[in-house]
């Protein structure tokens, strides 16, 4: 059937597509999708990015590669840059000469301050813009109601709709201001729901006057500043659609009726990755990039695998062959897409004529560094007790949870450690590795111990936590803990450690300081077993940033400033 379309007719489709590959360099699959396929915009993620100087020579490459293949407008080039834990194009712990790594949505939210907010989403935009990208798949404008939210949580501005609302419209501006297209995602709202849409299809029962009063607040507000761009999200609202079964990326009813008509967003529809399984288990990527253009998007994003990106396309081909995707709604959508490149991509000259130095890279990043530094300052909050002082001479002992794999959107599955049975292995991250260096450069005496859950030690703490705590000459222990309102274990060993270091004091007992690594609820949902901490710190992130603003918050350094910008939710 793909024999009856037109070169041109291919064309237009492939503007319709947003790809991803494997690789620092452009690859065999990328050149294919770009000279064959026409696709007209390319996302990279964390595995694509080594440092601000290899992005941009590969970007160079694929416009080259694009103008070379006759496409008419540069590519968008895309990626995941919502700062804090998602961050594609930040440094991490092993690399450092990627962009700087700034706060996401609840760390930033944490300083009350949405201005901060602005300025650190333009910063990390020139940052972007100077390595050749122009599109980032940010802010999230999902209002977290749902504290056992497994894929948003601190990637969430708060649970406050009218708060959130501002943040959004603060980070969409500072990334246009840096000549990045943001895109506040996951239409209509991601945050009140506990199923993660990487695994399978929230449900989410709710009336569209309940959603208009909280979800859709604050892409309102940013619909209202002329947003570039908006991503849909993969849950269900049965109420609105009449389907339970219905990602709101594939439906009409959403995508068309509400987005474009009701609330009038003029802009680029891009939805969200189709290979997550609650499109893939029912529909398929590939047919569901058939029904997601049918719905009204304008862009549909497939990120890993190129037998589903060839499979999407062509299956577009027939779709558009057969008269069940109309050619002149595509046309229309691609006049949307091509007002979007003339504004954030530019012209063959803007892009191929885009040179960078090692000069205007270190000037970016010595001015990056301190406004980093200064909102992860403002970011760290005591939540309740009292910061204890902690000699010089004495040890620290550092305990971090086992890693486990809570959130796909962050738990890169490409990366993470796992033996042959697939369980994630008993390893302590980088991030955490890097926060004991931060204690062990104020104390030099601090130890650190990967601690498991009790299950797996017949009920009983570690003896070399055990010997620790009943050694003498310990300061103070640092717990640390990621997201234990849902991993109770956590928790449970806490209470253990509690124990133990009581019944070794002769007087008072070594003080505790709990540090919530991650998402806040369990710090503030009133457990017996955290207000026996002399003090509860939360981070709202685990990135090495993050924690060494802690670290310096935990050894009495720095006051922490930083407020809880959530409700409690049971630990």
């Amino acid at each position: 059937m793909s024999a009856e379309l037109t070169d041109a007719q291919k064309r237009e489709i492939g503007q319709h597509f947003v790809f991803g590959f494997h690789g620092h360099q452009v690859s065999d699959d990328v050149r294919k999708l770009i000279q064959e396929y026409y696709v007209g915009s390319i996302i990279l993620m964390k595995r694509n990015v080594q440092s601000i100087k290899q992005v941009h020579a590969l970007v160079q490459d694929l416009q080259r590669l694009a103008k070379d293949a006759g496409h008419e407008r540069p590519l968008m080039i895309g990626i995941d840059q919502e700062c804090g834990l998602v961050s594609a194009f930040s440094s991490t712990a092993q690399k450092s000469e990627a962009g700087t790594q700034f706060p996401g949505a609840m760390a930033i939210a944490a300083t009350g301050d949405p201005n901060l907010a602005g300025e650190c989403a333009k910063a990390t935009g020139l940052e972007m813009k100077a390595a050749g990208i122009n599109w980032a798949y940010s802010p999230v404008a999902d209002v977290n109601s749902d504290p056992r939210n497994p894929v948003i949580g601190v990637r969430s501005f708060g649970d406050d709709a009218k708060q959130v609302g501002e943040y959004v419209a603060k980070v969409s501006q500072g990334l246009a201001d840096a000549g990045i297209a943001p895109s506040p995602k996951h239409f209509p709202g991601h945050g009140d729901t506990h199923v993660d849409s990487h695994l399978a299809l929230p449900v989410i029962d709710k009336s569209k006057d309940a959603i208009l009063a909280t979800e859709l607040v604050p892409f309102i507000q940013a619909i209202q500043q002329n947003v570039a761009t908006i991503m849909t999200g993969h849950m269900a609202l049965p109420k609105l659609t009449g389907s339970d079964k219905l990602p709101c990326s594939l439906s009409r009813a959403i995508t068309t009726d509400l987005l474009r008509g009701e609330l009038k967003f003029d802009g680029v529809i891009v939805t969200d990755c189709l290979e997550m399984d609650a499109v893939v288990q029912e529909y398929g990527s590939e047919g569901g990039a058939v029904m997601s253009l049918q719905a009204g998007a304008d862009i549909v994003m497939i990120c890993h695998t190129m037998e589903r990106h060839e499979g999407s396309v062509r299956k577009t081909y027939e779709a558009v062959s057969n008269g069940t995707l109309s050619m002149d709604e595509l046309v229309a959508s691609g006049r949307r897409i091509a007002k979007l490149k003339d504004e954030f991509a530019g012209t063959w000259n803007d892009v191929l004529d885009r040179s960078i130095s090692d000069a205007e890279i270190a000037q970016l990043a010595k001015k990056n560094a301190r406004l980093s530094a200064e909102a992860y300052a403002r970011s760290t909050a005591l939540v309740q007790g009292s910061v204890p002082h902690i000699d010089a001479d004495k040890t620290v002992l550092v305990l971090f949870p086992e890693t486990e794999s809570l959130n796909k959107a962050v738990d890169d599955a490409e990366g993470v450690l796992r033996t042959k049975e697939g369980q994630v292995r008993n390893t302590a991250g980088p991030h955490y590795v890097a926060f004991a260096d931060s204690v062990k450069r104020r104390r030099p005496n601090s130890k650190w111990i990967v601690y498991s859950p009790l299950s797996k030690t017949g009920g009983e703490i570690g003896a070399e936590v055990v010997g620790e705590l009943k050694g003498g000459g310990l300061g103070a222990v640092i717990f640390v803990t990621r997201n234990a309102d849902q991993s109770g274990w956590q928790l449970e060993y806490l209470r253990r450690v509690q124990e133990v270091a009581s019944a070794a004091s002769d007087g008072a007992a070594t003080p505790i300081v709990m540090l919530a690594s991650c998402g806040p609820y369990e710090v503030i949902g009133g457990s017996e077993r955290v207000d026996g901490c002399s003090a509860c710190v939360a981070s709202f992130e685990y990135t090495p940033a993050a924690l060494e603003a802690a670290c310096a918050v935990i050894l009495r350094e720095r006051r922490a400033v930083g407020r809880v910008p959530v409700r409690g939710g049971g630990a």
